[in-house]
Formats: C-alpha cells, structure tokens, sequence
C-alpha cells in the first residue's frame, strides 16, 4: 500500500488547507468524466480520493500517522466534501384536516405595523396634511395675487383712459 501524503503528493507535515488543495488539484485533472475510458485517470482518482477521505479527516489522519487506521476506519468515514452535511429533511406536515386543535389565525401584518410603528405613523400623517394645508393656502395666495394684480391694473387703465377724455 502506499504512502497516503505521497498519493497526494504533499509532505507529512502539511497543513488541512494544503491537503484540500492537492486533493482538488488533482481530483479535477484525473476526474473519470474529463479522462472516459481511461482506466489509469480512474485508477488514480479513486487513490486520490481514499487519500484524501483519510488525510481529510483530523482524527483519521491521527491514526494514520500512528500505524492504528483500520480498514473498517476508512469504510466508515464520510466522504469529505467542501461543504457541512445537508441537515435532514424536516418530516412531512400532516394535512390541514388531519391535525388537530384550533388553528392558529394568519399574522396580522396590520396589527403589529400599527403596534411598532403607530406614533411614527400618525407623525407621518399629520405631516402630510400640514403640507397639503401649506399647499392649499399658496395656491390660493397666488390666485389672490393675480386677481388684485389684474384688479390694480383694471383701475389704472380706468383712470388713465378717464384722465385723457
């Protein structure tokens, strides 16, 4: 059998990051679906990846660095992978008729909006309506304003056209 850490192709002291990288490195380049038909790129893949299923693996790598890892250790342990295993599905929900007790009304979006932001809205409201005022009394300024600009106008010419009969 030979040397795990010679498979790889890193030293025996190398760290879990250097390990992973060889062990990605090279289990890309003999992958069997970049090499088909290739019995050598297969044969070396699977060595690749015993390698790193041992190597990988803190307490595996202990007992292979001691002589102990037995080959029931090495059947038992997980395939490693870049990732944490899935979490198990949740079970499957019983349907709505089968289960039992009162059903819990829908949440009330409205509620709680109006409970956690209540002050601020009625701050917004009132706001909005001390705008609409403002706006309400310029528009009407402004139309006051043109009415005794053309009033003031009306009286000029009045007087100017009485002045030059």
């Amino acid at each position: 059998r030979r040397d795990l850490y010679e498979v790889l192709g890193v030293p025996a002291t190398a760290t879990a990051a250097q390990i992973k990288t060889a062990y990605y490195e090279q289990s890309f380049r003999y992958h069997p679906d970049r090499n088909a038909g290739s019995a050598a790129a297969a044969a070396r893949f699977t060595a690749v990846s015993e390698a790193y299923r041992v190597l990988g693996s803190a307490a595996l790598r202990r007992k292979y660095d001691r002589g102990l890892l037995s080959p029931e250790d090495v059947r038992a342990a997980p395939k490693p992978s870049g990732r944490p295993p899935a979490p198990a599905p949740p079970p499957p929900r019983a349907p709505a008729a089968a289960r039992r007790g009162p059903v819990p009304p829908p949440f009330d979006f409205d509620a709680f909006y109006r409970a956690h932001y209540g002050e601020q809205l009625e701050r917004e409201q009132l706001l909005r309506a001390r705008r609409e005022q403002l706006r309400l009394r310029r528009e009407e300024a402004k139309a006051q304003g043109r009415f005794h600009l053309l009033s003031n106008l009306s009286v000029g010419l009045i007087f100017f056209l009485g002045f030059a009969l």
